[in-house]
Parts: structure tokens; C-alpha cells; sequence
């Protein structure tokens, strides 16, 4: 392990449960007003189940510098809080694991033998990709293994390689503009319906209007991989270097703003470090545990 991965990897993280918390505050219908005038609500922000899943990540990451899936699995299920939000299908999950059930089973039965299509792998592993920025493919391997440990299904794995492959590049020296951005993502996600949004995403990179693109998109309304990963990439790709701007142009188009901002707030993270994190914002965001190891020092 070396320690540019750690500190990308908790600049991503940082980033990704300050998304979260702050978008999970526009989901209280006093606060819509704030979103409107792009002014933050009042503090103290609480995260949700995106981040605390981030951190069982990371800290799986910072244990083995890889993701060892029985390792993730437990830590999914030891850090399980049923009041961070977590989806009726993902309590009944962890709970059954920290009961002693095989997760490989458990996994593979969701939804009638199907798996989980939802957008739970990926909103928790942007880190992944910051820890293998240095290789972008052994980031999209890496984000398939997290992603299968709880979301099966082919389109769920799909959107966390996508979100790990773009964490990857914008971690990067000198990431490429926009549509170059979603091209390379493009060709690393597998294909299906996620790999299409992401297409469609790509023929979005010169549109400005954040409207247009969730038209054409989504905006994870429906919590699958495929409405939930392309409108992402989108705002990330045209926000590379602005945190703020990239959380504020998410938000505004609703839909399951803690997980798109989540997604978001870690891609744009692993490229601006925790020091391009608004700083009232940081301070209004409740604070990460410290069984995460998520108290390194910032990235350069």
C-alpha cells in the first residue's frame, strides 16, 4: 500500500459522504428552497447508508490494499446502522450475514434469483477507484468484486465499474475533457443498460443544461444502476475541477440526490483532494468514524 493511495482514497471518501449528506438534506421539503437558491441548508448534515458503506471500503482497502469480498461482507454487516436509509431488500442482506449467512447465496437470491440492479455498488465505490488510479482496469475489476458482494446483478456491477473506471481517471494527472472523460469510461463498462446510459451520457457532454440531460438520463428516481450511474457521470465529467459546482448542478434536478451527489462529491474528490471541499460544508457534515482509518492526511 502506498500513500497516495490512502490519501486518494479518503479524499474520495470525504467527498462522497459529504455528497451524501448534503444531498439527503433536499429530501426535507423546507430545505427544497435552499437547493432552489443553491444555498446549503442548515447544519448539521447526517450521511447515509452511501457513505457508510464507502467506509466499510476503505477500510477493507486500507486492511488487505485490495477488496477481499469476505472481508467487505463483514464489514457491511458489523456497520450496519437500519437508520441510515438502508433499502428493505439491504437490511434483511446484512442482517442475515451478521446471522451467519453465506453472502454469495444471500446475494444471488434477492429479487427472485435475479440479484440487486440497484444503485447501491455503485454509490459506494468511488474509493476503489481512487486506490487503483494508477490502472484503470484493475479498478473496474476491483469495483466488480465489491459490487457482487451485495448487488449481483449484472447492470449493478456495470455501474460500479463505471463510477470506478471515471473515479480513476479523474484522479489522474491530467484528465481528459468531458466527452473524452465518458469515452474511456465507456469502453470499460460492460455492456447493457448501463453501458447505453453512459453512451448517451457521452452524446450529452457538450450540453450544458442539467434539465436536458436527467430528461434523457435520469436522476436515480427509480434507484437502479441504469437511472442512477449516466446522469452522474454526466455532472461529474463537465464539473471535474469544481466540487461545488458538480454537487449543486446534481442536486438540482432531484431524484435520489444523497446517491447522485454521492457518486459525484467522490469522483470530483479524488481529483480536486479534500482541500477543494467547501470548507463551511465540511464543517457543517457530521464526521466519519474512525474505524473507517478516515482521518489521513489530505492528498496533494
Amino acid at each position: 500500500m502506498t500513500i497516495d493511495r490512502r490519501a486518494r482514497a479518503l479524499d474520495s471518501l470525504h467527498g462522497l459522504a459529504l455528497g451524501d449528506a448534503l444531498g439527503s438534506q433536499f429530501f426535507v421539503p423546507t430545505h427544497r428552497t435552499a437547493l432552489e437558491l443553491r444555498r446549503p441548508p442548515p447544519a448539521p448534515w447526517q450521511w447515509t447508508d452511501d457513505a457508510e458503506m464507502a467506509c466499510s471500503v476503505v477500510a477493507v482497502l486500507l486492511r488487505h490494499d485490495r477488496i477481499d469480498q469476505d472481508a467487505l461482507a463483514a464489514a457491511f454487516a458489523a456497520h450496519h446502522d437500519f437508520d441510515r436509509g438502508y433499502g428493505p431488500a439491504m437490511n434483511r442482506l446484512l442482517r442475515l450475514i451478521r446471522q451467519g449467512g453465506a453472502w454469495r447465496e444471500l446475494s444471488r437470491e434477492l429479487f427472485d434469483g435475479q440479484g440487486s440492479w440497484g444503485n447501491g455498488a455503485a454509490m459506494r465505490v468511488a474509493p476503489v477507484g481512487a486506490w487503483f488510479a494508477d490502472d484503470p482496469e484493475e479498478a473496474a475489476r476491483q469495483a466488480a468484486l465489491s459490487a457482487e458482494v451485495t448487488h449481483a446483478h449484472p447492470e449493478a456491477v456495470a455501474g460500479a465499474v463505471a463510477v470506478a473506471v471515471a473515479t480513476a481517471l479523474a484522479a489522474g494527472a491530467s484528465p481528459p475533457g468531458p466527452r473524452e472523460f465518458l469515452d474511456t469510461v465507456l469502453g470499460m463498462t460492460p455492456a447493457g443498460r448501463v453501458r447505453h446510459g453512459v453512451w448517451a451520457a457521452r452524446g450529452l457532454a457538450h450540453v450544458p443544461s442539467a434539465k436536458i440531460a436527467v430528461h434523457e438520463l435520469g436522476n436515480g428516481r427509480h434507484t437502479s444502476a441504469w437511472d442512477t450511474v449516466p446522469y452522474a457521470l454526466w455532472a461529474a465529467a463537465r464539473h471535474l475541477d469544481d466540487y461545488e459546482q458538480a454537487i449543486w448542478t446534481t442536486a438540482s434536478t432531484g431524484g435520489a440526490v444523497d446517491t447522485t451527489c454521492a457518486i459525484v462529491g467522490g469522483i470530483v474528490a479524488a481529483r480536486v483532494g479534500r482541500a477543494g471541499l467547501p470548507a463551511p460544508w465540511r464543517s457543517a457534515c457530521e464526521p466519519l468514524p474512525a474505524w473507517a482509518g478516515a482521518t489521513g492526511a489530505p492528498h496533494p
